[in-house]
């Protein structure tokens, strides 16, 4: 197991579709098991496969407290079966758009289709911040990003502080 580097915006690669698991084998299972590492060293609670760089549709999740026993979940091919009318706002960040935080308004609650890392369907219901966690993961399969949410202002904001920082490093 590896903890792989983050993918920082302005990197195109976020904004990039990511394509679908055709079966699970050893080495979608390695890919799980370093996402989970990277999500945890960062520390986060959830990672999409596109953020350390591999255009797949799987992500990981884990949003147990610190004073609990850890709770990885690997969602592959994950698909929203359906979402409630109801809508929460949670502050959210995210590892590739390091130390900025937004509040952003989701559905409260959605039901989602997923393969796990044993290759078996399932389905989830999740609510407050499992249901958060999980739309923002999917989006990045999708190459959407939190600041997507956002006011147009906010978000130009952001991505220009990000993009000078990303040409100062060079």
């Amino acid at each position: 197991m590896t903890i792989k580097p983050l993918i920082i915006l302005p990197d195109p690669l976020l904004r990039q579709q990511s394509k679908p698991i055709e079966q699970v084998d050893a080495e979608i299972t390695r890919l799980a098991d370093d996402m989970l590492d990277t999500m945890y060293d960062a520390p986060g609670i959830g990672l999409a496969a596109i953020q350390i760089g591999v255009p797949r549709r799987m992500l990981v999740i884990d949003i147990s407290r610190e004073d609990e026993d850890r709770k990885p979940v690997v969602f592959i091919n994950p698909e929203i079966l359906n979402v409630s009318d109801d809508v929460s706002a949670y502050e959210e960040g995210c590892l590739s758009i390091p130390d900025y935080y937004a509040e952003v308004e989701r559905p409260a609650s959605l039901t989602v289709a997923y393969i796990d890392r044993d290759g078996k369907q399932q389905t989830v219901e999740a609510d407050g911040l499992l249901a958060t966690c999980l739309q923002h993961e999917m989006d990045h399969l999708n190459g959407v990003l939190f600041i997507d949410h956002i006011s147009r202002l906010k978000r130009d904001m952001v991505i220009k502080k990000f993009t000078k920082a990303a040409r100062a490093k060079v």
